[in-house]
């Protein structure tokens, strides 16, 4: 009988062929039943608190509709126990084509007030119609392009809607949600005012420090393959140059897919892709949390025939979803995963 070691001095008999395989799939077995098991808590716990608000009864909690998890983020940071928020887009699925399912116009129905985040990023056909109907609407984005319309980015035509990926930018939304809720709810627009201005000062200190940090990043290692085009705000503001121009930063980072993630890879976007990896001997792309891999996929096996070295990051970015993290921590987790595979200078 031979004997071999786990975990340290612990000295077990090597199982037979049999045996091997048995506890293989039991652990695979038991991998699934805790994924399954998390999956279920979370649902269970969203489940709990949509009850929870749908069912809120206390006519000072004011019922706030959030269409992201980023809106939400700074709603919450503001409001503090005086709102009730909810999120009607999942982490997990496309803000972009996202379609109303049913309940969801209950939810618009007993909102007190919607904050969503326009320049058509919900331009799923329902979403966007009871957006543009509802008289108790903020479209957050529209806000920000009325008071800094030079910052808002344009591609091929259409307006790019990713203004939470620049801190600086996003922290602009705040004074739209302070002036809304306090006229919302009157008796606190010096507790709205105060948070608001604590979490302005917040976000400019992050900014900050992600700029301070992703500037450390070698210059020709700065060019950035995700896998929609989320990230033209995030690179403008922590990728580019000092004083560079658009001409310059532009040209640092590329996607396979547009905008919003809704299409096939053509042949045409694979050559697009390959051509940049190419030009800029980029060594990883990276995924993002809630847009399928495939295509980024699809673009590393084609590099490898040509003998190209590529990966694809095994920590995938936050783009247009925060995974269930603050928005600070998604912000803060992109740039730990970029400064760890591109490097330092």
């Amino acid at each position: 009988m031979v004997l071999f070691s786990y975990f340290g001095n612990m000295t077990v008999m090597r199982p037979s062929l049999l045996q091997w395989i048995r506890c293989t799939l039991l652990s695979l077995v038991g991998i699934s039943l805790i994924g399954w098991i998390t999956s279920c808590s979370s649902i269970s716990s969203r489940s709990a608190h949509l009850n929870r608000w749908m069912q809120a009864e206390n006519p000072e909690l004011l019922r706030i509709l959030c269409t992201t998890s980023h809106i939400q983020n700074l709603v919450d940071a503001i409001g503090g126990d005086t709102v009730l928020s909810l999120v009607l887009i999942p982490p997990d699925l496309d803000p972009h084509s996202y379609e109303l399912v049913k309940g969801d116009g209950e939810k618009f129905s007993r909102a007190a007030w919607v904050f969503a985040n326009g320049l058509n990023l919900e331009h799923g056909a329902s979403l966007h119609t009871l957006l543009t109907e509802q008289t108790n609407v903020t479209q957050i984005g529209h806000a920000i392009q009325t008071q800094a319309p030079e910052r808002i980015l344009w591609s091929d035509g259409f307006i790019d809607p990713h203004i939470w990926m620049d801190v600086s930018l996003w922290a602009l939304a705040i004074d739209p949600i302070v002036d809304q809720l306090s006229k919302l709810s009157p008796e606190h627009r010096d507790f709205y005012h105060e948070r608001g201005q604590n979490l302005t000062t917040t976000l400019r200190q992050f900014d900050q420090e992600l700029w301070q940090d992703l500037q450390q990043i070698s210059e020709p290692n700065r060019y950035l393959v995700t896998s929609h085009d989320a990230f033209r705000y995030f690179v403008r503001r922590y990728l580019a140059l000092s004083n560079e121009t658009p001409e310059g930063w532009e040209k640092r980072l590329t996607a396979p897919e547009g905008l919003a993630p809704e299409g096939q890879l053509s042949p045409l976007d694979l050559q697009r892709t390959m051509l940049f990896l190419q030009e800029h001997r980029i060594q990883v792309i990276f995924p993002e949390s809630n847009v399928s891999p495939v295509s980024l996929d699809k673009i590393c096996k084609t590099a490898r025939q040509m003998g190209q070295p590529l990966r694809v990051c095994t920590t995938p970015l936050y783009g247009d979803s925060t995974g269930g993290l603050s928005y600070i921590e998604a912000m803060r987790h992109n740039k730990d995963v970029l400064v760890a595979n591109l490097g330092r200078q």
